[in-house]
């Protein structure tokens, strides 16, 4: 799943270099990510596993992320 999320904040915030992302890297903190960042990754998300947001959800960590989308499909 980490691969996969890799690809997307890729394609959210294509300046980034992605390689160095683990679980624990902090989206804000260490990855820059801001209002619009985030939206764009949720967007990424909901058309690639076929599922929206229905609701706030606060990541922290690129780990949180994967966690939440292997919640959703499975």
């Amino acid at each position: 799943m980490l691969e996969e999320l890799k690809e997307i904040i890729g394609r959210a915030m294509p300046e980034l270099d992605t390689s160095t992302v683990t679980e624990k890297t902090r989206l804000i903190e260490e990855l820059g990510f801001d209002s619009l960042a985030m939206m764009m990754m949720a967007m990424e998300i909901e058309d690639r596993y076929g599922f929206r947001f229905t609701e706030f959800v606060r990541f922290e960590t690129a780990g949180d992320v994967c966690a939440y989308i292997e919640s959703k499909i499975s």
